[in-house]
């Protein structure tokens, strides 16, 4: 059984109207070990039963962040936990949580162009795994493909604009599914129509995905009917 930890909170940032940036320092390490993709679990006092308290969420920091751990958190307005960190949690606060955990990791050796796709804070272990492949892989193609709702929603947006000027082997995809008017540079709708015509020019990509399940169960479905191999389909549920 993985041990729980405490971490204390020390900077909260409020990224949009519904989201914030969680940072929490470990205690009793300096460096907080794990792989970018996987997620901790927190253990919050929202409910009487134990296994009622418990929230995963991804980590969006990089792997070289020392003993800070970042999270990007959306607020949901009938979810216990999301209230719980909007409203109770501060600077200074003491989280338990255990992790890191999971298995969405990228492949130790990568021989195939990759695609991100995912919608709001489903960006957060994309950000940590593309920290770590391009300072590994300069050259590596990938593309990134980011759905929101509307322009001031979208997360890491100069993070990502500098990355693709810093490595031409980066390409990264904006599509706003409710715009108050036509933003030039972005895309309009949601983030099917965008990734399917990338798959035209791209030869057996490995494709990650990562979001609510509406939007994972619509793209696998596509994915497959465009010929996509199962086997190289990956994907991280969000709710």
């Amino acid at each position: 059984m993985m041990e729980w930890q405490n971490a204390i909170v020390t900077d909260i940032i409020q990224e949009s109207t519904s989201v914030k940036r969680f940072f929490i320092t470990v205690d009793k390490t300096n460096h907080f070990t794990f792989i970018p993709g996987q997620f901790i679990t927190l253990d919050l006092p929202i409910h009487e039963k134990k296994n009622k308290r418990f929230r995963s969420y991804s980590i969006a920091s990089s792997a070289e962040g020392g003993n800070v751990i970042e999270l990007i958190i959306s607020l949901h307005p009938l979810g216990l936990g999301t209230q719980y960190l909007f409203n109770e949690i501060s600077v200074g606060d003491n989280l338990v949580f255990r992790g890191p955990q999971g298995v969405f990791i990228l492949p130790e050796i990568i021989v195939q162009p990759i695609i991100f796709i995912c919608t709001g804070t489903g960006i957060a272990p994309f950000r940590s795994m593309l920290k770590k492949l391009y300072k590994e892989h300069e050259t590596l193609y990938t593309q990134l493909i980011y759905g929101c709702r509307k322009r001031e929603d979208i997360l890491y947006f100069n993070e990502m604009i500098k990355l693709q000027q810093e490595n031409r082997g980066f390409h990264y995809h904006v599509t706003l599914s409710q715009p108050d008017i036509k933003v030039v540079g972005f895309n309009t709708g949601y983030v099917h129509p965008v990734y399917e015509k990338l798959l035209i020019e791209m030869n057996n990509p490995l494709i990650y995905l990562c979001g609510w399940r509406k939007m994972i169960d619509e793209a696998i479905e596509r994915l497959l009917k465009a010929g996509i191999d199962k086997k190289n389909i990956r994907y991280e549920l969000y709710g």
